[in-house]
């Protein structure tokens, strides 16, 4: 069975920074990328940012692009997200997310095969 655990989540004050990390486990896993979703309270669950394994390469969305990267190791079990520059905004739950193959689009959630429990940014103003 395959398990995504996220960790690195935690209360911060704006401006501050925070490291996310994604371990997947489980003998049938593989992926042809990963990626970041986050709900906040009341919202409904946004991509953040992805990587494909295929030369690694990082997509994100807007509201984050220069304060936050996505990286991989090359197991391909492993994704982290730098958040940098932290915004009030910015508080959600943060899921991490595999996708089996290239089908589809690396911004939507359905096309998303395994996802982490989840794991609770707070940034303070």
């Amino acid at each position: 069975q395959v398990q995504l655990v996220e960790t690195g989540g935690g209360l911060v004050q704006a401006g501050g920074s925070l490291r996310l990390s994604c371990a997947a486990s489980g003998r049938t896993f593989s992926s042809y990328g990963m990626g970041w979703f986050r709900q906040a309270p009341g919202k409904e669950r946004t991509f953040v940012a992805a990587i494909t394994w295929s030369g690694f390469s990082p997509y994100y969305a807007e509201s984050v692009k220069g304060r936050f990267t996505i990286s991989g190791d090359n197991s391909k079990t492993s994704v982290y997200l730098q958040m940098n520059s932290l915004k009030p905004e910015d508080t959600a739950v943060y899921y991490c997310a595999a996708r089996r193959t290239s089908s589809g689009y690396y911004w939507r959630e359905s096309d998303y095969d395994y996802w982490g429990q989840g794991t609770q940014v707070t940034v303070s103003s």
